[in-house]
């Protein structure tokens, strides 16, 4: 994932581990720690969320009191950055592992959009077919994963550890293929709705769960009450809204490779996406019918 991340945002700050490095880690010293702490430190950087049976007159005036030894700092504002690759690139690197590390990006929306939701669902689904073709029914790897990668610069990303990498290419890219020509079907969309709005709420039972909540869609979002309204949003999003922002984003793909590269057909990798019949399902459900 991080070899990914520095190849997919080549020359601009994503590609950069925010963990550090040894070498970056090393060359810290006190006196820079500190300065870029009190940078942080700042109003214009803050965001404070209460979730509580509490007074509001008695909260507003002891933040007050907490805010008032506080900085307004400089006007700040995320950036959001978009990803969107003009073509299906591949790269590689030589490992001495027993299998082959491989991961896709591609585009997402930003955070806010009105497209948001619905490529939310439409990844879901996705991860479930990628799981049903590439485990279930190729054997190809025993872990093949999706993952919307839902930050203020978003990206969807295919990942799989497997022996057979041209064989992967080709299913995955069969798959994505037949998304794109037949669209998921209703029973699936609302299905998906009704799964994650069920999650999304299950997880809101606790205070520290709830201001998580609402601090995340304000700062991703510009706008807590989405945080709030998840279930009224969701009912919005139809079958057209899934198909068309799948169709949209998950277009070309920038390839890593970790593993040995001889194994891969580079070709298979970077030519156009076409669309070859699956096997047969080996698990009954109305994803196949």
């Amino acid at each position: 994932s991080q070899y990914a991340r520095q190849v997919a945002w080549a020359g601009k700050d994503y590609a950069k581990n925010p963990a550090g490095t040894e070498e970056t880690v090393k060359s810290l010293r006190v006196v820079e720690v500190k300065a870029y702490y009190k940078s942080l430190l700042t109003k214009s950087r803050m965001v404070i969320v209460v979730v509580a049976d509490l007074d509001r007159a008695t909260l507003e005036k002891k933040i007050g009191t907490m805010l008032s030894a506080i900085p307004d700092g400089k006007p700040f504002q995320l950036k959001k950055q978009t990803y969107s690759p003009k073509q299906n690139t591949f790269v590689s690197e030589k490992k001495d592992y027993a299998t082959n590390y491989i991961q896709g990006v591609t585009g997402a929306p930003l955070p806010g959009s009105t497209e948001y939701n619905a490529f939310m669902i439409a990844m879901r689904i996705f991860r479930d077919r990628n799981f049903l073709e590439v485990r279930t029914n190729n054997g190809l790897s025993y872990a093949p994963r999706t993952l919307f990668d839902d930050g203020v610069s978003p990206t969807a990303n295919i990942m799989v550890s497997t022996t057979n990498p041209n064989k992967y290419v080709g299913v995955v890219q069969s798959l994505i293929s037949k998304i794109k020509k037949e669209g998921f079907t209703p029973d699936e969309i609302k299905n998906m709705k009704s799964t994650y709005i069920t999650r999304f709420y299950y997880n809101q039972e606790t205070n520290n769960a709830q201001a998580g909540s609402l601090a995340t869609y304000e700062v991703l979002h510009n706008d807590w009450h989405k945080a709030l309204n998840m279930n009224e949003d969701l009912k919005k999003v139809n079958v057209a809204d899934v198909n068309n922002v799948f169709n949209k984003y998950v277009t070309n793909l920038t390839w890593v490779y970790q593993g040995n590269p001889e194994q891969a057909d580079v070709k298979l990798f970077t030519g156009a996406m076409t669309q070859q019949k699956l096997p047969p399902s080996k698990v009954k459900s109305k994803v196949n019918n």
